[in-house]
């Protein structure tokens, strides 16, 4: 019979999987976005179908997006997970009865989702957010972001954050996931929020509904504040 990994083991092994990453081009932050792109897309390929040697993945939906659905069913309205990686979000927005899209950047995650999931409703695609096409733009009643505007540099948060709010359509709802910091100085990546960040958001046609602090406690011990926040799009958006 197996033990169980103590925090110090388990920390241990993230600081490897940290450097072995950290070793691919971009891994750091370093390069520009196609150098960025190519990371994430070698992440899900070196990990060879080892989704615990993929950080972010955790083989279930994040607990906020669970609780929000049990009081917010779909009933055919649409709904898109931003950056989607292994589908597990997406798969709870279709499953409480959301018309669900689905996108990321690397296509091996793409690939990957579709294999665990091959009798999805999910439409599943390869999207980039820099060059959003037009069928997604002002499209969904709901969008979800978990983790990606944090995995992206803080140069470049202003430009994604307004392309996450064009996907909203007037008088949807856009659900924000993210580690938080009060540290202007971050080191990444991921880079957790700053509030000043957050608040962007109400620049781009949208207000803030509800905002949920808490702090996630992970396996190895550490104790990581996290956000989650509710916007509207007004009815006249356009």
């Amino acid at each position: 019979m197996s033990r169980a990994k103590t925090p110090e083991h388990l920390r241990a092994e993230r600081e490897a999987l940290r450097t072995r990453h950290d070793a691919i081009p971009g891994g750091t932050g370093d390069g520009d976005w196609e150098t960025r792109k190519n990371w994430f897309d070698a992440v899900y390929e070196t990990a060879a179908g080892d989704a615990g040697q993929v950080p972010w993945a955790e083989l279930r939906p994040k607990a906020p997006i669970l609780k929000w659905l049990d009081s917010h069913p779909g009933r055919g309205k649409t709904a898109l997970d931003v950056g989607c990686g292994l589908g597990d979000n997406a798969e709870a927005l279709a499953g409480a009865g959301y018309e669900t899209t689905a996108f990321d950047v690397s296509p091996k995650a793409i690939e990957w989702a579709k294999k665990r999931f091959p009798n999805s409703p999910v439409a599943y695609r390869v999207e980039d957010l820099f060059a959003l096409p037009e069928d997604l733009i002002l499209a969904f009643d709901v969008v979800y972001e978990c983790y990606t505007i944090q995995a992206i540099a803080p140069e470049q948060r202003s430009d994604v954050i307004k392309a996450i709010a064009s996907l909203v359509k007037p008088g949807g709802t856009l659900l924000v996931l993210q580690r938080t910091t009060t540290e202007a100085e971050r080191s990444g990546p991921p880079w957790p929020l700053l509030d000043s960040e957050l608040s962007a958001f109400s620049e781009v046609d949208l207000k803030l509904h509800i905002r949920q602090d808490y702090t996630e406690t992970r396996p190895d011990g550490r104790q990581i504040p996290h956000s989650f926040l509710i916007y509207e799009k007004p009815a006249s958006s356009s």
